[in-house]
């Protein structure tokens, strides 16, 4: 439970890095050039391209931190499924969005921040996390996973331990 609260901690505060990247990127494309008086789509496009950003940033925090003792070998793969959920996480965002600014019709920037970065953000998280730990960073992965072991480590002498259970150095 302990491991666990404590890679909870740190998927926060990656999301947390990721949350100021995509508040701050989609607030000023929504102040200026992707205004919904400039684009009628603008909040919808503003809202892409700044959760497009902040995707990047957590795979990065969470490949080397969160997760970082799964210790998996196919990192593009993992990419792939950490693109997948991500985007799964920000059509959830996006859906919050387009019902309260197009079907509801709170059209204000503090409407829309609500509707995506409060509401949307919460159901996203719970999403995200949970598809995180138990599929793109699972430890149950199989034979693509790498154990962890301390650096200097090495297989025992007569060990018949597959050579993916032993630690990957580099």
């Amino acid at each position: 439970m302990r491991a666990l609260l404590a890679q909870l901690t740190r998927f926060g505060l990656v999301g947390l890095v990721g949350l100021v990247i995509d508040v701050s990127v989609f607030n000023a494309l929504v102040l200026t050039v992707l205004s919904a008086d400039t684009l009628h789509e603008g909040p919808l496009v503003a809202k892409i391209i700044s959760t497009s950003l902040a995707i990047v940033a957590n795979w990065l925090g969470n490949r080397h931190w969160t997760f970082a003792s799964v210790g998996r070998r196919h990192w593009l793969r993992e990419g792939i499924e950490f693109a997948v959920v991500s985007v799964g996480g920000m059509l959830i965002s996006l859906g919050c969005l387009w019902v309260s600014h197009y079907a509801l019709g709170f059209t204000s920037v503090l409407a829309d921040n609500i509707a995506t970065n409060v509401i949307g953000l919460g159901l996203g998280t719970a999403f995200r996390f949970t598809l995180y730990r138990l599929w793109v960073f699972s430890a149950l992965r199989g034979s693509e996973r790498v154990s962890v072991r301390p650096i200097g480590w090495s297989r025992p002498a007569g060990s018949t331990a597959p050579a993916a259970d032993v630690q990957q150095q580099g």
